[in-house]
């Protein structure tokens, strides 16, 4: 079984910067070395960025544990017996973690969806969760496609305050 502290979630997890593993070697991305490149980026699109490839490496974790399992002959109580008390610790914080973004997520989007008309509402869902062109909602509507552009524009222009107004 392989060290759960050599994995690259572990790795990316408990660092400060982004962690890369490659072939030859491992590269990490420090704060100033994102705001160095990226000067119109913010602190906060680095812990967006560090919190996506954190979920990224887990989902990989997790799909190559499940893959190593699907291969494995020993069966579930075995396994069971061969993790560590601190793998499975380490696992359920990390569960916990996961639960708690979800929810501040989704107390997020509920906030933004709040700040909406009902018709930005109706046609902002339309064209993220449904998948729908500005014109297919149009017709669908009986509007212009001008009439939701604007309409999209403005819920755009909400949400880009919302998150200016979150970082305060």
């Amino acid at each position: 079984m392989r060290n759960y502290k050599e994995s690259d979630y572990a790795m990316n997890k408990y660092s400060d910067g982004i962690v890369y593993r490659f072939a030859d070697g491992i590269v990490e991305i420090s704060l100033s070395d994102y705001l160095a490149e990226n000067p119109e980026k913010t602190e906060a699109d680095f812990r967006a960025l560090k919190e996506i490839s954190d979920s990224d490496y887990l989902m990989n974790d997790r799909a190559d544990n499940a893959q190593t399992k699907r291969n494995s002959p020993l069966n579930e109580a075995v396994l069971r017996h061969a993790i560590s008390p601190e793998e499975i610790l380490v696992n359920k914080i990390t569960e916990q973690e996961e639960a708690v973004v979800q929810r501040r997520r989704l107390a997020s989007v509920t906030q933004i969806l709040k700040k909406l008309t009902a018709v930005q509402r109706r046609r902002y869902l339309l064209f993220v969760v449904n998948g729908l062109t500005e014109r297919e909602i149009a017709e669908k509507e009986g509007s212009t496609q001008q009439a939701v552009s604007k309409s999209l524009c403005w819920v755009e222009k909400k949400i880009k305050k919302f998150f200016a107004a979150y970082k305060k």
